[in-house]
C-alpha cells in the first residue's frame, strides 16, 4: 500500500470517529437524564401506633426540657411521670363530675355542668404503655423504666376507680379468650375460632 493510500485510510478513520462521537454523547446524555429522574426509594411508613408513640415520646422529652431547671432523661423518675400525667389532663375531653355535682354518678346526665374535662383512664393507660415501650427503645433499661413503677400503676388504678364512680360507668375487665380442647383459640364475641388476637385499638390522646 502506497503512502497516499495510507494517508487516505487515516483520514477516513478520523472522519468516522468524529461522526460517531455525537451519537455516543447523545446516548450518554439520555442515560444520565434517566438516572437523575429515577424516583428515590420510598421510606417505610410507620404504623399508626408507632407514629403516636414517637409523638408521645417527643412530647414527654419536651416537657422534661421545659422544667425549671430542665430534667435530663437519666434523671427522670416516677414523680416526673405523675406530674406529666396531671399536666396532660388539661387536654382531656372526658367530663369527670366532682362530688357535690348534681350529676355525680350519672352515666347520662340530663344537663351540663362546670365539672372539669380530663383525660380518660383508658387514654392515660394507653399513653403509659407507649411511653414505657419508647423509653426502652431509646436506650433505657427495664429495671430503670420510670413508666413501669408501682406508683404509676397505683395512680392509674386510682384514676380508673374515681372516674368509674364519678361517671357512673363501672369498670369491667375484658374476658380472656378461652381455648378449646383442641388448642384453638375461641373468641365468644366473634363466635369462631382463631382469626385474630382479640386485641382492641385504643384512641390516641391529643398531643400539643
Amino acid at each position: 500500500m502506497s503512502s497516499t493510500d495510507k494517508g487516505n485510510d487515516a483520514q477516513g478513520g478520523s472522519s468516522s470517529s468524529s461522526r460517531a462521537s455525537p451519537a455516543v454523547a447523545a446516548a450518554a446524555a439520555v442515560a444520565s437524564a434517566s438516572t437523575s429522574n429515577r424516583a428515590p426509594a420510598p421510606q417505610q411508613q410507620l404504623s399508626r401506633y408507632d407514629s403516636q408513640k414517637r409523638r408521645d415520646w417527643n412530647t414527654f422529652c419536651q416537657y422534661l426540657g421545659n422544667q425549671r431547671p430542665p430534667v435530663a432523661l437519666h434523671q427522670c423518675n416516677s414523680s416526673h411521670v405523675l406530674e406529666f400525667l396531671r399536666y396532660m389532663d388539661q387536654f382531656g375531653k372526658t367530663k369527670v363530675h366532682v362530688q357535690g355535682c348534681a350529676f355525680y354518678g350519672q352515666p347520662e346526665p340530663p344537663g351540663s355542668c362546670t365539672c372539669p374535662l380530663k383525660q380518660a383512664w383508658g387514654s392515660l393507660d394507653a399513653l403509659i404503655g407507649r411511653l414505657r415501650a419508647a423509653y426502652e427503645e431509646n436506650g433505657g433499661t427495664q429495671e430503670t423504666n420510670p413508666f413501669a413503677g408501682g406508683a404509676i400503676r397505683a395512680y392509674l388504678r386510682e384514676v380508673r376507680e374515681s372516674q368509674a364512680k364519678a361517671r357512673g360507668v363501672p369498670y369491667r375487665k375484658k374476658k380472656r379468650r378461652r381455648k378449646n380442647d383442641d388448642g384453638d383459640d375461641h373468641d365468644p364475641a366473634k363466635g369462631g375460632r382463631g382469626g385474630g388476637d382479640g386485641s382492641t385499638s385504643t384512641s390516641s390522646i391529643p398531643i400539643h
